[in-house]
């Protein structure tokens, strides 16, 4: 199935894939009536899958389809007599979903669970049964796809059914693919229904199924459900993009000649290449309108170019920047970088002489597919296991005696499952999930999570596994705390982004390396003023339950914020700095406190006095900004020299006395020292210090970062 295509409405009518491998279309009405006239003989496949089974053997040549006739004549004989509002017989939904499933290359397993995902829901046939016949995976994903009962969980049924799908896709991802072709279905025929039942399955379309297509990577569902969406939640844009796009058809193309001159460029470069024109959905139309304002010709589509290997895509991206001119800012490389969705391709732009630009993608054929179908090209990568699984639960069942078990049994070949495959997003569900028992919490976060449209990845410097964390952009050192410690970073109280200490509110970047800094103190908590920064539901609703089952300790932590650094000592001594400016008075800044051999620079101040900088100091910048005279500064042979350090610590008892008896262990004097008020069980020590040699400066501060509790020492 094409992920992009220019009419919504004509996709099922005019597949590209359909007419090349000569199938007519397919008339689900017109076989579903035909199915319910008689029973099918048990020697060849029924007519009305017979699409489905051309179909899944365009994917999978060697797949025995005797499942997928069993499979059928179930789901058909159990919905016999059920009609959709539509009026067409109810077993042409399974097979519509089931069609696109196999269009996208879904395995075996798969497509006989999408025959049967309506079966338990409407009919009488039991999960007992369906495991009977088919076997666990088949009952477990059958079982993840049937929606609560409305009788037991009232207004609630909705998210708590989403809540089952979520953690059943935990365990096995093709829940969700028939979900999502489901939904495709339904929207496809939503027509029938009242105005106000369409705008409502529309908004939690566009709010839960759209995001989970795209972070699946189902981009051919995904862009079809956009547009279906699109065209009853915003009519009137809608009927304009149409206008846009029936305009644009009536003109002259200019994509079809670009596309054949990257097409000789690439013949004569010697690489093997396909190249197409893809037309844009409706969406991706509407979005560029509004970006761009008036549309050009060749912003109705996109050139794809598909190759056979990796380094074929940079080959080709190298001919393209090369015979043509290249728009730098759309360059992006999604190859060496994948999206979490496991999208990958390189996309560029170029202009042509005659002033068209022209947007391409390219990738492999293997990429394209995974592009398209996402997870569900992936078929199961637990075929092994589970087959072994069930093997042994077979084997355990015989030799008890024991009959069919209840709906749990579907699930036992997926208890010790780990999914490598599983995306950090899929993860972060699961875990929050747990704890919002409250179904209106759980779906107003779920919508606020899959909301978010990008992920970053983070390493833990600490080398524990996992080795990443994975967190949606904007993400700060708060949700990295709780995606590593659950609870326990309730005690949180600092972190080292990149090797640099920082706050907790700190926004972390794809790539960064997080040190997460826990208090000894068990009773500490968060402050409310977290609430503000927390970006991940589990960091939220963690914080949220802390904060209301300790008030006091609430109000006790959200502190007025630490009060400036007071620093006491004479300032106004050169130490070993001297000034190329005859009888000036050359005094150290207390902001950055240079000493030898730091690299300084000096300005005239008030009074003629040279004050003394380090050249990285931003105080640098504001001098030359105000005209302030420079001078040259340079350092005398001597070596003592005065500076003041910062040491960050936890608070405990007789710290004061052991930071001071290690810097006497130095032999250094002490000039002036000022602790500061604990703020969130962190205490601050500043230390104005005389050292006989400068460069025993580094020893110093290691014997400092040695003393239990001290976490950082850094100069002024």
């Amino acid at each position: 199935m094409s992920a992009e295509a220019t009419n919504p409405e004509a996709r099922s009518e005019a597949r590209p894939e359909l007419r090349r491998r000569g199938r007519t279309r397919l008339d689900l009405r017109r076989l579903g009536r035909a199915a319910l006239l008689g029973p099918t003989s048990r020697d060849r496949l029924p007519d009305a899958i017979g699409h489905v089974a051309e179909a899944h053997r365009a994917h999978h040549p060697d797949a025995d389809l005797s499942i997928l006739r069993r499979a059928y004549v179930l789901a058909e004989s159990s919905h016999r007599g059920q009609m959709r509002k539509s009026g067409e017989p109810y077993i042409t939904h399974p097979l519509a979903v089931t069609l696109i499933l196999a269009e996208l290359g879904a395995e075996t397993t798969t497509l006989t669970a999408s025959l049967l995902h309506d079966t338990v829901e409407d009919t009488e046939v039991t999960l007992d049964q369906v495991r009977e016949e088919f076997g666990d995976e088949v009952c477990f994903i059958v079982d993840g796809v049937t929606k609560v009962e409305k009788i037991d969980y009232g207004a609630a049924a909705e998210p708590e059914t989403f809540r089952k799908m979520l953690v059943a896709t935990g365990n096995d991802v093709r829940v969700m693919s028939i979900k999502l072709a489901d939904r495709l279905h339904n929207m496809r025929t939503l027509g029938v229904m009242r105005p106000d039942k369409q705008a409502r399955i529309a908004k939690v379309t566009r709010d839960v199924l759209i995001p989970l297509a795209e972070r699946l990577g189902v981009q051919a569902l995904k862009t079809e459900l956009e547009d279906l969406v699109f065209a009853i939640l915003h009519p009137e844009e809608y009927e304009h993009t149409r206008a846009l796009i029936a305009a644009h058809a009536g003109e002259r193309d200019p994509l079809p000649a670009i596309a054949e001159s990257v097409r000789v460029v690439l013949r004569e470069a010697g690489i093997h290449a396909e190249v197409l024109v893809r037309p844009r959905h409706f969406v991706s139309v509407h979005r560029i309108s509004r970006k761009r304002g008036e549309l050009r010709g060749s912003d109705f589509g996109r050139l794809l170019i598909l190759v056979g290997e990796n380094a074929d895509c940079y080959g080709v991206l190298g001919e393209l920047h090369t015979c043509f001119t290249p728009v730098v800012s759309e360059f992006k490389d999604f190859i060496a970088v994948p999206k979490f969705n496991l999208y990958q391709s390189l996309h560029t732009a170029f202009a042509t002489s005659d002033g068209h630009v022209a947007e391409v993608i390219v990738r492999t054929r293997q990429m394209h597919r995974v592009a398209e179908a996402g997870v569900v090209a992936l078929g199961n990568p637990y075929a092994t296991a589970a087959a072994t699984a069930a093997t042994a639960a077979t084997a355990a069942a015989a030799a008890s005696g024991a009959t069919a078990g209840s709906a749990e049994a579907c699930a036992d070949p997926y208890e010790e499952r780990v999914d490598p495959t599983r995306p950090g997003w899929l993860s972060r569900l699961l875990d929050w999930q747990q704890s919002a028992p409250d179904p209106d919490t759980f779906w107003s976060v779920l919508r606020a999570e899959l909301a978010q449209d990008r992920e970053i990845t983070v390493f833990r410097a600490d080398g524990g596994a996992p080795a990443t964390i994975s967190l949606p952009g904007g993400a700060s050192c708060i949700d990295a705390a709780y995606a590593q410690y659950g609870e326990a970073a309730h005690g949180c109280i600092g972190a080292r982004v990149n090797g640099r200490l920082t706050s907790l509110t700190s926004r972390l970047s794809d790539g960064d390396t997080v040190q997460l800094l826990l208090a000894h103190d068990a009773s500490s908590g968060p402050s409310a003023d977290w609430l503000e920064h927390a970006h991940t539901p589990a960091a939220r609703i963690a914080i949220s339950s802390w904060l209301k089952a300790h008030p006091d300790g609430a109000a006790a932590t959200t502190t007025a914020a630490r009060a400036p650094l007071s620093v006491v000592g004479a300032r106004g001594g050169g130490g070993n700095a001297v000034a190329d400016l005859p009888d000036a008075t050359v005094r150290l800044a207390g902001c950055c406190t240079p000493v030898p051999p730091d690299a300084v620079a000096g300005f005239v101040v008030r009074g003629g006095a040279v004050t003394v900088h380090r050249v990285q100091c931003a105080a640098v910048a504001q001098m030359r900004s105000l005209g302030r005279t420079s001078v040259a500064v340079h350092w005398r042979a001597t070596a003592d020299c005065r500076v003041t350090l910062l040491a960050e610590s936890f608070g405990r008892p007789h710290l004061l006395a052991d930071l001071t008896e290690a810097i006497a262990r130095e032999g250094v004097e002490v000039v002036s020292a000022t602790v500061e008020p604990p703020v969130e069980q962190r205490v601050r020590h500043s230390y104005t210090l005389q050292l006989p040699d400068a460069t025993g400066l580094p020893a110093l501060m290691r014997a400092m970062r040695d003393v239990p509790g001290v976490y950082d020492v850094s100069r002024a």
